[in-house]
């Protein structure tokens, strides 16, 4: 049965929170809030933070800098996966991944269904690896965000999940 071992030990990780938003500041950021709060609460460790309007040039060169960064092992980002012409992150960091993990917009989607239904089409919520980093790229919404930490990430980012996790993987990353 799918779950965390409570007996093993839990190795915590660095994650990075980028929120997209023209319009957000860090006082109405409850997104980028709840992603902090969440992961800090989970036993993880917040390694940076920052908010970045809708400009693709300034999303990627952040999140280009975190994946070079070795403090930091997981990049979340918050905003910009819709359908109209200023959603523009999915373009912006897409070209970064070296895999894309397909599964995460699938199971992404599913969870996503039973929160606001077939509204959950207008996201293009993925995930991917670069250089060696995860990097998940979520809607703007809060509810978007609790369902796709409290859902998935979180579990895959807890070494006692089992019968696998993102977390054991990360030695061998960068294998060739």
């Amino acid at each position: 049965m799918p779950g965390v071992k409570k007996e093993m030990e839990f190795v915590p990780v660095r994650i990075a929170v980028l929120t997209v938003s023209d319009t957000r500041t860090r006082e109405t950021d409850t997104s980028g809030d709840t992603l902090t709060k969440r992961l800090e609460d989970a036993g993880h460790a917040l390694a940076d933070r920052n908010i970045i309007k809708d400009d693709p040039v300034q999303i990627r060169a952040c999140v280009e800098a975190w994946i070079a960064d070795p403090d930091v092992d997981v990049v979340i980002t918050t905003g910009g996966t819709g359908l109209t012409g200023r959603d523009i992150t999915v373009e912006a960091l897409r070209p970064l991944f070296d895999k894309e993990i397909e599964g995460f917009s699938v199971i992404f989607h599913q969870v996503s269904y039973k929160s606001v239904g077939l509204s959950t089409l207008q996201s293009r919520a993925c995930a991917g690896l670069a250089g060696g980093t995860f990097v998940f790229l979520l809607p703007g919404s809060t509810g978007a965000v609790k369902d796709g930490w409290d859902e998935l990430i979180r579990h895959q980012l807890d070494s006692r999940y089992r019968p696998c996790n993102l977390v054991e993987l990360m030695p061998r990353l960068m294998e060739r």
